[in-house]
């Protein structure tokens, strides 16, 4: 069986290179952007993110270079799993329990952003182990 591994990439920008890293100015484009009629609608949107990417051979590349940046879009599929649907679901699943329990909303409310919050305090002390699982890779143009 083949191997399909998808790769998403966007076009970038080296802002600065220097101790075994690559600065990166990426600009993420809403899919509205691309559309004919996006200038009239007003709901296109862009943003500049800045990457700072790890690289070996990191002192081939230069300031305002053209570069792409990839990442396997498994790990990109993992990354929105761990950014926004496991932090809902333990936020629904401790609203359904704690209501089922009869305590008040505001304990209910309360008692759920108290969970989200030992979700990021958790994710912050592993963040180290988090980013080995995303590699990003360069390549120049």
């Amino acid at each position: 069986m083949e191997n399909t591994r998808r790769i998403a990439s966007h076009d970038g920008t080296v802002l600065s290179v220097g101790n075994g890293q690559v600065k990166v100015r990426i600009t993420s484009v809403s899919a509205c952007a691309t559309c004919a009629a996006h200038a009239k609608c007003g709901f296109a949107d862009s943003k500049e993110k800045t990457l700072e990417i790890p690289s070996a051979d990191w002192l081939t590349f230069s300031e305002g270079e053209a570069v792409t940046v990839h990442i396997d879009e498994s790990r990109g599929l993992l990354a929105v799993w761990i950014a926004y649907v496991l932090p809902a679901l333990l936020m629904l699943a401790a609203i359904a329990g704690l209501s089922l329990a009869r305590l008040p909303e505001w304990a209910v409310v309360l008692s759920a952003f108290s969970v989200l919050g030992l979700y990021v305090l958790i994710l912050y002390h592993r963040r180290r182990k988090v980013e080995n699982h995303f590699t990003l890779t360069i390549t120049k143009h």
